[in-house]
């Protein structure tokens, strides 16, 4: 088979497996799974809240989800929430 628009030829006959998983990163650049913890490394503005999640907040337990807010989780004084991924970093 040959791709019409790029030319690229394949076998059908040997299909890869893709891996279709999502890899999420930190702010650094480290993967994240479900269940790690992150540190929020910039003070984040919550809606409909006068306070603002704090630098330096430790989160634990997150879950991985899809969309733009990709990290699902609770954090201590505010509830269930969902951040980006891009705020936080990897907790050791």
């Amino acid at each position: 088979m040959v791709c019409p628009d790029c030319f690229h030829e394949w076998n059908p006959n040997e299909v890869e497996e893709v891996e279709h998983a999502n890899k999420v990163v930190d702010s650094n650049g480290n993967i994240l799974q479900d269940g790690d913890s992150v540190i929020v490394i910039k003070d984040l503005p919550v809606k409909g809240s006068t306070k603002s999640v704090k630098s330096g907040t430790k989160v634990k337990n997150i879950k991985l989800i899809d969309g733009d807010h990709n990290i699902d989780c609770k954090v201590d004084g505010f509830g269930s929430m969902a951040l980006k991924s891009e705020f936080v970093r990897k907790a050791n």
